[in-house]
């Protein structure tokens, strides 16, 4: 069996009688509750500020009595800080894994251990599976596969393709992928997602861009206007989140002053129509 190492991903180990509505009362997604089960699909989730933008995300799953999930590096710290805080009074520990634990990603046989399904709609990513740092030293200590896989597919992350702060769950086809409870109570930014749902007012969303020769961060430019950036780049492709409204000539795309190839996600094609065609 081949792992992939995704050394940019950090964990965190929800435990205790309240560690399902600690979770569950505060991000997007509609979080697994304790004890029904190993091994099952991991929820897709974002935790959002009160103005909607996306401070972490990520998936969650339980196993061993616990909730585990698994942000970008570069938010770990305010993540782990925001849920002590939210943490109050309740019965939750919350275990900084950070040192201990790392995660990886294996395509097509299930892994032994703590391991979920990474499905989010109808894209299936494989398993995401956790595991003690002396346990991974066989797996593939490289990133790059499961990046190529995701962006070929026009899954976006926070930390390789937007920061924390700079975009809505809409932005990221979250309320398609199964991101977003629609039916639970009330979140943090919860207003704002359902206003935006309601409201038809989502207007950026992950695009795959095609043809690249430039940097991640590079503007993409349409009809002589920036319609967002492109992510983090392999194999020439990368996943960009844009303003739909602005691409109204999908062959007049360019980066840095270069044609580039735009093709919507297929997991957002049914929706959204075919607004942007690959070149």
């Amino acid at each position: 069996m081949t792992i992939h190492l995704r050394a940019d991903r950090a964990v965190f180990r929800f435990s205790g009688p309240d560690a399902h509505k600690l979770l569950n009362d505060v991000v997007t997604g509609e979080i697994p509750a304790i004890g029904l089960g190993e091994g099952e699909v991991a929820a897709a989730w974002a935790l959002l500020s009160a103005q909607g933008k996306i401070l972490a995300e990520g998936l969650a799953g339980h196993a061993e009595d616990a909730i585990w999930v698994d942000v970008h590096q570069s938010v770990a710290d305010d993540f782990f800080k925001r849920m002590k805080m939210y943490r109050l009074r309740a019965q939750a520990t919350i275990d900084d894994l950070r040192e201990t634990h790392r995660v990886g990603f294996a395509q097509d046989e299930e892994p032994t251990g703590i391991r979920h399904t990474d499905r989010m709609g109808p894209i299936d990513m494989g398993y995401r599976t956790i595991a003690p740092v002396e346990a991974t030293a066989s797996w593939v200590q490289d990133d790059a596969f499961y990046h190529a896989e995701r962006i070929g597919v026009g899954i976006a992350h926070q930390g390789n393709d937007f920061p924390a702060n700079d975009a809505f769950a809409h932005d990221i086809g979250l309320d398609i992928l199964d991101g977003i409870d629609f039916a639970k109570g009330c979140y943090v930014g919860q207003e704002v997602v359902s206003r935006m749902k309601h409201r038809g007012t989502a207007r950026r969303r992950p695009v795959i861009v095609s043809g690249i020769d430039a940097p991640a961060g590079s503007a993409v430019v349409a009809g002589g206007r920036e319609a967002g950036a492109i992510g983090q780049v392999l194999d020439r492709m990368a996943v960009a989140i844009l303003r739909l409204d602005r691409i109204t000539d999908p062959a007049a795309v360019t980066v840095e002053g270069k044609p580039v190839g735009v093709a919507l996600p297929v997991w957002a094609t049914y929706q959204f129509g075919d607004a942007v065609a690959e070149d």
